[in-house]
Order: C-alpha cells, then structure tokens, then sequence
C-alpha cells in the first residue's frame, strides 16, 4: 500500500480497513475528496504474451475472445487484441518514468481515501497498480489523479491522464469520444433509496420524486430516456449562488444529499450503490437492475498501443489478481459474482 498523498513513500503491509456508516464515515470521506493523490504501487501481476492478431483469446479463468464486426455498435464492449508490444503512447510513460491514471477517490470499495491511513484504496485502484507495473516494472511509477465523472472524457482528450480507471461504463456513445480496453467488470443501473420510502425500483414509483445522478453518467442517460415521471433535472437560475442538488460532479455528492433528505433516491451503477449502502444502513437498494453495463479502463482516441498493452495486462489479471481484488473490496457487500466478464475483441 502507499504512504499519506504527496509522501511518496510506501507503507508496509495493509491496514486493516475500517467499516464506514452513516454520516460520519460519508462526511470523513468527503473532506478527502479534495485531495489529489501521487502515490507509488504495488505489483499485483506478472507479463503474459498477449495475441496481437485479432484472434480469440483463451486461458484458464478467462473465457473466451470472441472476434465481432467492428462498423458496428452491436457490442460496444470489443476492444482491440492484446499486446504487450511498446508504441507511441507506451514508449511516453516509459520516458516520463510515469503513468498518470485518473480515478475516483470518493467511491467507497471502489476508488476512495480511506480516512484512517489517508491512502487510496479499492478495486479500481488494484488494477491501476497491476497496469503500470506491468508497463514500468517499478513500484514507483504511477501518480493517481482524482478526476470527477463529469471529467473523465475531458482528462483524456486533454492530455491530464493517461488513462482512466474509474467504473466507467463502455456504451456506443463513449466508444466514439475515447478508447476502451475490454471489459472487466459487469453491473448494471438501480435505485438506491431509503428503506423506509415508497420507492420500489425503476419504475411509476419515482413519479414525483426527486431523483440525483452524476453528471455525464449512464445514470442521467437513462432517466432522460425514462424518468417515470421524476424530476431530475436542476431548474438552473443562471445566479452564482445556484446549487446543482439533482445533478452533481460526483455519485457521493448524491449519498449525502439522500442522508440530508434533498433528494429521494439515486440512481447509479449497482456496484456502486451497494457500496454506498454499505456505508449508511438506513439506505438500500430498490428493484432490480434494469441495463446491463461493462466498466472499461477508458484511453486517449488513438493510443491503440496502450489499448492492447491494457488488454494484455487484462489477460493476465483475469486468471487470479481479478478474483482477490473481488475478495478484498465487493463480495461482503456485492456478493454472488462468480468472476469477471470474458472478454470480446474486435
């Protein structure tokens, strides 16, 4: 694990990860959503040859490659075929001596400063780690920037980061602004709402309701197309003093405005929002996931080498690292997985 931000220095040994409830724990971790982290990492997998040819790709517990048309939208999950070969965007970080990986740090489980060590944690994080020791072969070599989801396109095309490793949904319309790798996890959209409310899913029950999203999210997408009815959307004053309560940068603003009783409900990725339940026991999830969405480490339109070195590293992750980052971080609170999604190439 890693020293306090800016320290640079590691920590030996994981501290043992204390349970966050309620407002108190959201509160904590919000005040350190102000931070940006630079911190080093840890090795968490090994090279593997990867298959540069578009072929389909097989390995113990890691399913199968299937090869698709690539003019289409049918499956916005296939990425390219991995390699561990250099490139432009590869031979880059490797003279910078850094890769700069975007993510959250307010997404509990996921990507989140734990508050008592003030290190980042979770599943995204893991990954990140095992992506630039795979490329730089240092524990020294990644600086994690924390970006809101409303900027995550913005931080690639802009050069900020390199990559992106923030439960970031692939979809049709994503795969036209950045680069996805394949997938590496499956979720899909819910409601998470108080125990106590009426709410029963997505559907007639929101009518009327105030209902929270993060901007830029599938989430927002999805209640644009059908919103049952609910509000959603921030009645903008155009004054400076105009709060955004409905539509917010990040998914934990919208926890804390449920706990605050601002809005009814949030609707978000299911991994998400079990981990959010798991912080406040008052909330809980409502219905049943209504789309099915892969998460993708997302790069810059064009960096097609550091796409398949991602790829690669996939390969290899998907047969071990994958399954205990899942221990570590999702099953208490997202149980029943039984691995991660094959993968499809284009």
């Amino acid at each position: 694990m890693h020293g306090p931000a800016g320290s640079g220095g590691p920590l030996r040994g994981r501290r043992p990860l204390a349970r966050l409830r309620g407002w108190g724990g959201v509160a904590a971790m919000a005040v350190a959503c102000g931070l940006t982290a630079s911190l080093t990492l840890l090795p968490l997998t090994h090279s593997a040859r990867g298959d540069s040819g578009g072929t389909a790709v097989t390995g113990p517990g890691i399913g199968i490659g299937v090869p698709i048309k690539a003019d289409t939208c049918e499956k916005p999950e296939a990425s390219l075929s991995p390699s561990p070969a250099g490139g432009p965007s590869i031979d880059a970080i490797k003279a910078r001596g850094k890769i700069v990986v975007g993510v959250d740090q307010s997404s509990y489980r996921w990507g989140y400063r734990n508050p008592s060590t003030r290190t980042l944690e979770g599943f995204d994080i893991d990954l990140a780690r095992a992506i630039a020791k795979d490329i730089l072969g240092s524990e020294d070599g990644i600086i994690f920037r924390a970006i809101p989801t409303n900027q995550r396109i913005a931080a690639l095309e802009s050069g900020k980061v390199d990559l992106v490793v923030r439960t970031m949904t692939i979809n049709c319309k994503r795969i036209q602004q950045v680069a996805f790798s394949t997938a590496y996890f499956q979720a899909g959209q819910q409601v998470l709402a108080p125990k106590v409310s009426t709410i029963t899913g997505y559907d007639s029950s929101l009518s009327g309701k105030r209902v929270c999203t993060a901007e830029g999210s599938t989430a927002y997408e999805a209640l644009e197309s059908n919103s049952f009815g609910a509000t959603f959307k921030d009645e903008a004053d155009g004054t400076k003093d105009d709060k955004d309560l409905l539509t917010v940068p990040n998914q934990l603003d919208c926890l804390a405005r449920l706990q605050l009783g601002e809005v009814d409900a949030v609707v978000t990725d299911n991994a998400l929002a079990a981990g959010q339940a798991a912080q406040d026991p008052a909330v809980e999830l409502k219905g049943k996931p209504f789309t099915t969405e892969f998460y993708g480490v997302a790069a810059k339109l064009g960096n097609d080498d550091l796409v398949r070195r991602v790829n690669h590293v996939l390969v290899q992750y998907r047969q071990g690292p994958w399954q205990k980052a899942y221990d570590d971080w999702l099953k208490a609170d997202l149980p029943g997985i039984s691995g991660p999604p094959a993968p499809t190439y284009k």
